[in-house]
């Protein structure tokens, strides 16, 4: 679906998600995350950019229990610690996964992906077309609920940061695992939040699309 007809069906409210690809298990429950080898840091900062353009292949259940273990993983345990900071250890940045066979929200302590619908989001996600057919739309959601210790006024702002980290522990696992993304801001925040099931207390911050590069991109 094109830029334009996403923004025309988003005015009249019918920027919706679309039926599921295939069964959405309740609970994905993730390989263990490989935490040794990759790219050197100083390489992998060398190697991040944005890419735009995807295959519609699936990720490999490893490469995506790798990512999410980056994103947002517990490096800690005994400490529960992640490997993304939040102020006060609110750990209110929630990641959710947008894939064909339906959303998922991933929970780091048991690194899962548990079902939150049973529909394909993806072209919720954002406006731009790759968001479609993609294999993974990641999307960053503030619960404001965690924050209670956050003066109001503040707790935008610093899940913001918070949200920032995690999108780039994805560009540098992207940039190692020879991987391509793109961070993205230009949503539908209310059509998202709708398809997403999400209450007042949460908001969503951003998006950001992974995936194998096209020829162009690698």
């Amino acid at each position: 679906m094109n830029t334009l007809t996403k923004m025309a069906l988003g005015l009249i409210g019918q920027l919706k998600p679309e039926p599921a690809v295939g069964d959405a298990a309740r609970t994905r429950k993730l390989p263990p995350a490989q935490t040794s080898g990759g790219m050197p840091l100083m390489q992998a900062l060398e190697h991040r950019q944005s890419h735009r353009e995807f295959r519609p292949d699936p990720l490999p259940e490893q490469t995506l229990s790798n990512l999410l273990w980056a994103t947002a993983g517990v490096n800690r345990p005994a400490l529960g610690g992640r490997t993304a900071p939040s102020a006060m250890n609110a750990q209110e940045v929630e990641v959710y996964a947008a894939l064909p066979a339906g959303l998922y929200r991933y929970d780091p302590v048991v690194h899962a992906l548990v079902l939150i619908s049973a529909t394909d989001v993806r072209r919720v996600t954002g406006y731009q077309d790759f968001v479609d057919s993609a294999p993974l739309d990641l999307v960053f959601v503030a619960d404001y609920s965690r924050m209670k210790l956050v003066p109001a006024a503040q707790r935008e702002s610093y899940a913001s940061v918070a949200a920032g980290a995690m999108a780039q522990n994805v560009y540098l696992y992207c940039a190692s695992a020879g991987l391509a993304t793109v961070i993205r801001a230009w949503i539908d925040r209310h059509a998202l939040a709708q398809a997403m099931g999400l209450d007042n207390d949460r908001q969503v911050l951003l998006s950001q699309t992974v995936g194998l590069p096209t020829i162009t991109a690698a």
